[in-house]
């Protein structure tokens, strides 16, 4: 089992930044994959940034050039910078982790809205 905790999320004009969190633990050793995702109202979910654990990144088409996935392991936690925030980049932003045997584990989630 793995268990994901998220933090800060948070309201914020637009072209402003934020930086969000994600602390893993439990049985950290079988992710492979972290990412990160986001839910808008009357919207699916969708793939913002992942970081495997070799490094690899992947981000939306949406985000690219605007956000930053990396990853602590010494801590345990991976980030999202969000440079140069959109209305539209408003949602609710959850982490998740891949384990080997292909489970998905996801956080609370956390509130970004992007408003003046």
């Amino acid at each position: 089992q793995v268990q994901l905790v998220e933090s800060g999320g948070g309201l914020v004009q637009p072209g402003g930044s934020l930086r969000l969190s994600c602390a893993a633990s439990g049985s950290i050793f079988s992710i492979y994959v972290m990412g990160w995702y986001r839910q808008a109202p009357g919207k699916q979910r969708e793939l913002v940034a992942t970081i495997t654990s070799g490094g690899s990144k992947n981000y939306a088409d949406s985000v690219k050039g605007r956000f930053t996935i990396s990853r602590d392991n010494a801590k345990n936690t991976v980030y999202l910078q969000m440079n140069s925030l959109k209305p539209e980049d408003t949602a609710v932003y959850y982490c998740n982790a891949k384990d080997w045997g292909d489970l998905d584990y996801w956080g609370q989630g956390t509130q970004v809205t992007v408003s003046s």
